[in-house]
């Protein structure tokens, strides 16, 4: 038995050292054990490349705003490691978690010993949250964020009331499929018999893998630009209004304080789950709890301004479709100023493509090493990149430190790359500055 927060978590982090193992056996054989703590919470499920954790923060915003005690399971995580499970935004606390952690290392022991092989560090996470949410802090309802994929991700024992699939893209392509037909599938696998899907593909080709695994299981399907529209978008100060139509009705000026037109996209989606929860009557509530919980929600290193003079932003873009989104944002919601960006990213990403789209908007860049299994060094981040003059540095706190400091005015310090860093890079500077 652990007698401390930190034997557990090093003890759940030891667990990394068995990757990735897709497959739900190990997940159903700790249930059964528990005794299927997942069947005694209502939940919805989250899975798709870009946008999950935006999504799943709005729909619990908007349930919380209702009344509800909403609990969500997410990762990675920015600011603690705790932040992946909480309730109504509060945390599980390092007294829970190591409560937890002892109920699930003797199973995890019996099954190092056994045929099925040991549970990965996202397995045990999952399996603590279910006993979390169903017996420690009972929870209205659970919102469950995929960890990769969808069909084989240790969170797809669930049954949802609906399941969300944001959009696709080529990420984790070395594991998921290097098609978007193929990573599609995976994503698709979270569609349940009977139970509808609500999704923001936009590929043709994925769209089209996921309206045949909807149609297979006879599910209703909500697809943006189709049964989801949003128009009359424009940008405000911090964050964006729009205009939502559903099946279920519309909402006007609606706002969220999450900067980018992608948000406007996550936000569609979250208000159609809650309209369909509303509408079979899981849920009560109505339009001012919806336009509140827009309005209140907040996801960490999204966008993120972290000071205003001189400007500087985090955004966890960390792969092709997130580059992408960043560069539209700081090319129209900055176009006043010059743009120095700050890049870290891990090995395994498309880095050329990467940086390539981050240089066509940038007047500086600037590549940092940070200390991560996979990441790529800021050197070998530097080979890649085509624009003159960038800068390589491997210790990106004293860079940052002076960097702050010395950014003048008419500039944006926008500081992006893998969530990893991101992670360690807003914890320095609302530290220090």
């Amino acid at each position: 038995m652990f007698q401390t927060y930190d034997e557990a978590l090093t003890w759940i982090h030891a667990r990394l050292r068995l990757g990735i193992k897709p497959g739900l056996k190990r997940m159903e054989w700790m249930m059964e054990k528990l005794g299927n703590p997942e069947r005694k919470i209502k939940t919805v499920h989250i899975g798709g490349t870009n946008g999950k954790g935006s999504t799943v923060t709005f729909l619990r915003s908007i349930l919380a705003d209702a009344g509800y005690t909403i609990g969500t399971f997410t990762s990675p995580y920015i600011e603690s490691f705790n932040e992946r499970i909480s309730v109504n935004g509060k945390q599980v606390s390092d007294e829970e978690l190591l409560e937890l952690a002892n109920r699930i290392k003797p199973l995890a022991d019996e099954l190092d010993n056994s045929e099925l092989g040991g549970p990965t560090e996202f397995e045990v996470i999952t399996a603590m949250s279910f006993v979390y949410f169903a017996e420690v802090k009972q929870v209205d309802f659970a919102i469950y964020e995929v960890g990769l994929g969808g069909r084989f991700d240790s969170t797809n024992i669930l049954m949802p009331l609906v399941s969300v699939i944001t959009n696709v893209g080529l990420d984790h392509i070395s594991i998921l499929g290097d098609t978007y037909a193929e990573i599609a599938f995976e994503k698709a696998g979270i569609i349940k018999e009977g139970l509808p899907v609500i999704t923001g593909t936009q590929h043709p080709e994925a769209l089209a893998v996921i309206e045949k695994q909807a149609a297979e299981k006879h599910s209703s399907t909500f697809k943006l630009g189709e049964e989801i529209r949003v128009s009359s978008h424009s940008k405000i100060h911090k964050g964006e209004r729009f205009t939502v139509s559903t099946p279920f009705g519309e909402l006007a000026n609606l706002e969220v304080s999450m900067i980018g037109i992608h948000q406007t996209a996550n936000a569609a989606l979250a208000v159609t789950a809650a309209q369909y929860l509303i509408e079979k009557g899981d849920i009560k509530a109505g339009e001012p709890e919806i336009r509140k919980g827009l309005k209140n929600a907040f996801w960490p290193g999204r966008l993120e301004f972290v000071s205003e003079k001189p400007t500087v932003i985090l955004d966890g873009a960390h792969n092709t479709e997130g580059i992408e989104s960043l560069a539209a944002e700081l090319s129209t919601r900055f176009s006043d100023k010059k743009v120095h960006i700050v890049f870290a990213a891990l090995k395994d990403k498309p880095l050329g493509s990467m940086i390539h789209r981050l240089e066509e908007v940038s007047d500086r860049m600037t590549f940092v090493s940070f200390d991560f299994p996979r990441a790529a060094s800021a050197e070998e981040l530097s080979v890649l990149s085509g624009k003159p003059g960038s800068g390589v540095e491997n210790d990106w706190r004293g860079f940052l430190t002076n960097e702050i400091k010395e950014t003048p005015d008419g500039w944006i310090l926008a500081i992006t790359g893998s969530l990893y860093f991101i992670s360690e890079a807003r914890r320095f500077i609302l530290e220090n500055f």
